[in-house]
């Protein structure tokens, strides 16, 4: 064994030699590098652009949501919510009404989702972070009602923040089937616009923010709600304290975290950078046929060689282990090589943000994000490593039977 390896090892890295072999081996190495580079940044991407999207919604979604299995809303005496506000892990909680409204600006209508919160929702959610910068989180001062609304409705209703046009919010009434004049089938309510927020595009484009107060008497909910929000102490386990306020409201509401309550994006998330790995894997496996072709080259170089050691009493199980051994110092040279440069370019782009985003810092993010994960490594390695195996295996199996 340790013979074959020290073979393969000089037919590598030979420095008496530099013939057209050895620039074969080198550029299989390179081409090896290069897919496994390529494999590091491209998931790192998708780590970066994955934890950016999870925090932009973490200053959005609760730790834990709960909300009524029938129907639309509840009251706090309809379980024992004491018990669940009083549960060892639940910091804050929040009472929210939320319900479908036409939203319109001065000559321009649009659908949205009014949601009703308490005046210190900001900092219970961390959504006074992501206000933009012309404006803040204020839903009341005195008796005045004001609003925050997200990016999307702001551009589709060109609303300004001067505080001189309202929003004006219209709700049917419950009773509107026996209404005969159309005016009087619908609540009506205003609020001047005091700040926008940028979490995500689906909710940027329909979610507008106000008292809860006024939400309760727009939609006729008086000392009812639609969820409520928790937020969990540091530290605590989400799933523990998830299953035990399920166990304390039974089977009537529904407890979900922040997984569950965008589980379509967070798979097609995961789908994605899971498909573009298969993906370039296969590129890999592509490239991988120039370590075939040198392996092949080698061997047809080296048959003198061949020849001298079977005359020095080397059997075929020796011979078929020395080119194994070069395939995979081949393979494995590569790999090592473009896990370091892969490293380096996500390093660098974390340090010194070498690919910027266009829009001058408009954006929540400067530059494109990037997050380096060990399994990410750890699947990369393996995978260009079993790629490496075959594409040695293949040559030196019919070797074996040209010996044989």
């Amino acid at each position: 064994m340790k013979l074959a390896f020290y073979i393969a090892r000089r037919y590598l890295v030979s420095p008496k030699s530099a013939n057209i072999v050895n620039i074969i081996s080198a550029i299989s190495v390179v081409g090896v590098a290069i897919g496994t580079m390529a494999l590091i940044v491209v998931l790192s991407a998708f780590n970066g652009i994955d934890s950016f999207i999870e925090n932009m919604l973490s200053s959005f979604d609760p730790d834990l949501k709960i909300t009524v299995t029938e129907g639309k809303s509840f009251t706090l005496e309809d379980a024992d919510f004491d018990a669940v506000k009083q549960l060892e892990g639940v910091a804050r909680y929040a009472e929210v009404v939320e319900e479908n409204a036409m939203l319109s600006y001065e000559d321009r209508l649009k659908y949205g989702v009014v949601k009703g919160v308490a005046p210190d929702y900001g900092s219970f959610s961390g959504l006074d972070s992501v206000i933009l910068d012309d404006g803040q989180f204020v839903l009341k001062n005195g008796s005045q009602n004001f609003a925050v609304i997200g990016e999307g409705v702001r551009y589709e209703l060109s609303v300004g923040l001067s505080f001189v046009s309202p929003i004006y919010i219209h709700v049917p009434r419950k009773d509107f089937k026996t209404r005969l004049n159309m005016d009087q089938s619908l609540n009506r309510a205003h609020v001047f616009p005091a700040g926008s927020f940028s979490v995500e595009q689906e909710i940027d484009n329909k979610y507008i923010l106000v008292p809860i107060d006024l939400a309760r008497s727009l939609f006729e909910m008086e000392g009812r709600l639609s969820s409520l929000e928790l937020k969990l102490t540091d530290g605590a386990d989400v799933e523990t304290v998830k299953t035990k306020i399920q166990q304390i409201l039974g089977p009537q509401f529904v407890v979900k975290d922040r997984y569950e309550q965008h589980e379509f994006l967070y798979r097609v998330m995961k789908s994605e950078k899971w498909s573009s790995f298969l993906i370039l894997s296969f590129i890999l496996v592509i490239a991988s046929f120039n370590l075939l072709g040198s392996l092949t080259m080698i061997i047809i170089d080296k048959k003198d060689d061949i020849k001298i050691l079977e005359s020095m009493g080397a059997n075929n199980k020796l011979i078929r282990q020395i080119f194994l051994f070069e395939g995979w110092l081949v393979s494995f040279s590569g790999a090592i090589g473009g896990l370091i440069l892969g490293i380096i370019l996500v390093w660098a782009q974390t340090q010194f943000e070498l690919l910027k985003l266009p829009g001058d810092g408009s954006f929540a993010l400067s530059a494109y994000p990037v997050e380096l994960q060990l399994i990410d490594v750890s699947a990369t390695f393996l995978i260009v490593l079993c790629i490496g195996f075959f594409a040695a295996w293949y040559p030196v199996r019919n070797l074996s039977k040209d010996l044989g």
